[in-house]
């Protein structure tokens, strides 16, 4: 039990809530740790749940009855989060990001923990009403986001492989088709990794056509489970319609074009915020 003045109280209470989003916390959990009525933390959480929203920090849901408590639920404005976009697009359009075949040097963005945290928040906003299990990525490029959206959404994450691992026991495995040369590639998931019947958050990095992250729709076929919802941080928009293998997403960046020649690269806001 902690005896802590009402402004200390007030931080450590707003600590608490921040770090265990989604997380049904009876009201007694308070009041037992800091030794007040609950009278007094019910006005706590007034004073905490008007600043999370005027600061745009998300929602703090109430909940009544013997089994209730208070609930944090992350969320970003979308004009903030086009703030978020408008500087991933003028980090992308970097003429030394070009690499030779008119790829795009992405790594360094993917290994910001700030910036993966802020592409979470956006997507745990996104996905926020989704009945959600787990959040999936295939290694490697996307597991920082992954994890970042796993940990604002307060959901495991379940990595696929694309070579099986002997640690992880028996696996299910299946080909996709992927990549501009349409080459056949193979993937994998431990059995014990996922319970069937999930309901799976797709998250990835990039997404040309589609093809890597219909392979983990077509894996997950293989449990039962269902896609809750696919995010990617940028995806490509030089691909025609009638070519991209999925129609049903959310991105936060769109890659339209790589000129090697000028250095030229052109870079804006993904769908989400075409999205009402």
């Amino acid at each position: 039990m902690k005896k802590l003045k009402r402004s200390a109280r007030l931080v450590e209470m707003t600590q608490y809530l921040l770090s265990r989003p989604h997380t049904l916390i009876p009201l007694t959990t308070f009041a037992d740790r800091y030794g007040a009525a609950k009278s007094s933390i019910s006005e706590d959480l007034v004073i905490i749940k008007e600043v999370f929203e005027d600061e745009g920090m998300g929602e703090l849901l109430t909940m009544a009855g013997a089994a209730g408590g208070v609930r944090f639920i992350p969320k970003i404005p979308k004009e903030q989060a086009l703030i978020f976009a408008q500087d991933l697009c003028s980090q992308l359009q970097q003429k030394d990001r070009i690499l030779p075949g008119g790829y795009l040097y992405m790594s360094d963005l993917l290994g910001q923990p700030s910036l993966m945290d802020e592409a979470g928040k956006i997507f745990a906003t996104a996905f926020a009403d989704q009945d959600i299990d787990v959040v999936m990525t295939v290694e490697t490029k996307g597991i920082p986001l992954a994890y970042a959206t796993g940990a604002q959404l307060n959901l495991p994450v379940v990595l696929v492989r694309r070579d099986h691992q002997v640690t992880e026991g028996s696996a299910v495995s299946i080909n996709y088709v992927s990549g501009s040369h349409k080459s056949i590639h193979t993937m994998s998931l431990s059995r014990r990794a996922l319970k069937e019947k999930s309901k799976v958050l797709i998250v990835d990095d990039f997404m040309k056509a589609g093809g890597t992250i219909q392979g983990m729709v077509d894996l997950l076929a293989e449990f039962e489970a269902e896609v809750a919802g696919v995010g990617v941080l940028v995806e490509s928009g030089s691909v025609e319609s009638e070519e991209r293998l999925l129609h049903d997403y959310v991105s936060l960046a769109i890659l339209t074009g790589v000129d090697s020649k000028s250095k030229e690269i052109d870079v804006s806001p993904g769908n989400y915020f075409n999205k009402r």
